[in-house]
């Protein structure tokens, strides 16, 4: 058992219940919002509470947020929201880019004009150790991202980075990746070169692709797959999504499978509108309602259900 720090307080990991992986609370351009956005926040806030609530009357208790610089994270508004649903929420540190990094750091660090050894690194340990901003609140795991670019110089910064926090801190982590360039190998190879422990990383959209040697490879090598894009069927179709899942659980991998929606109460990316119409099945809502039910009737077991929703979150915490 590990004690996981959640927006709220610290829960054993034992306590965290059914958990989705790869969820977000907002996803906002906060420079953007402040000077361009139509956003009232107490109405905002007033619906996350209210959708999260709803969450976890559908039987769900824990989501992780990888809510990272470039996505937009404010600790103080989701305290906010925290306080006022039973939900846990856990939060991230780290950076999401897929190329290039702030400005903050693009002069500072390794070999630079302000050489000194990597700034990111001891900004995520803290977040994970003292708190992130002066809330107190902690980040629970890190967060990179390597998308269809590759492995750019700021890309690889971001992810050396995570991997050395992880392995200064014990810290889990998670990967965007794009499984159509097999990225994950590569967040697999960058992290490992870091000696961050690959049996505690989750290869975040792995349910975007149906390579089941692609996937079944990252698994071998010990990472979870994150089948974490339900509702999201413009990417892969419903079925596809299940019937990966039921294939992987019947090799043997259902130790290796963690899900989500990676959906968010208000995202700026999209007009609400468009977005309800393209993918009007992402939200919160849709594994409970659908992806659950489809895997019981392709013939998974409750207990494969526990595992995938319980087991493997918790372990992915513990130490």
């Amino acid at each position: 058992m590990s004690i996981v720090p959640t927006v709220t307080g610290t829960v054993d990991s034992s306590e965290l219940g059914r958990v989705l992986v790869h969820e977000h609370v907002f996803v906002l351009g906060e420079e953007y919002r402040q000077n361009y956005g139509d956003w009232d926040e107490q109405a905002r806030v007033d619906d996350a509470v209210k959708q999260l609530d709803e969450l976890k009357s559908l039987g769900i208790d824990t989501i992780l947020d990888p809510t990272v610089l470039g996505l937009g994270r404010y600790i103080p508004r989701i305290q906010q929201i925290a306080a006022r649903t039973e939900l846990n929420i856990v939060v991230a540190t780290g950076i999401y880019t897929y190329n290039d990094l702030p400005f903050q750091f693009h002069y500072n660090g390794p070999g630079l004009m302000m050489d000194m050894p990597e700034p990111m690194v001891e900004l995520f340990v803290k977040d994970l150790t003292e708190g992130i901003a002066g809330t107190g609140v902690r980040a629970g795991f890190l967060k990179c991202a390597i998308e269809e670019p590759g492995l750019t110089p700021g890309v690889e910064r971001v992810m050396r980075a995570v991997g050395q926090a992880a392995v200064r801190t014990g810290a889990p982590i998670t990967v965007h990746t794009n499984p159509h360039t097999r990225s994950g190998l590569v967040a697999q190879r960058v992290l490992r070169e870091e000696g961050a422990d690959l049996t505690r990383v989750v290869i975040g959209h792995s349910g975007d692709s149906t390579d089941l040697d692609y996937l079944t490879e990252l698994a071998d090598a010990g990472s979870y797959l994150g089948m974490d894009r339900f509702g999201i069927d413009v990417l892969l179709p419903f079925e596809d999504r299940v019937n990966t899942i039921v294939e992987l659980v019947r090799r043997g991998y259902r130790d290796k499978i963690v899900i989500a929606h990676d959906a968010a109460c208000f995202m700026d990316w999209f007009d609400p509108a468009a977005k309800a119409q393209i993918a009007p099945k992402w939200n919160y809502r849709h594994i409970s309602e659908d992806v659950l039910p489809a895997l019981l009737a392709k013939g998974l077991t409750e207990d494969d259900i526990d595992t995938i929703l319980v087991r493997n979150p918790r372990r992915y915490f513990e130490k």
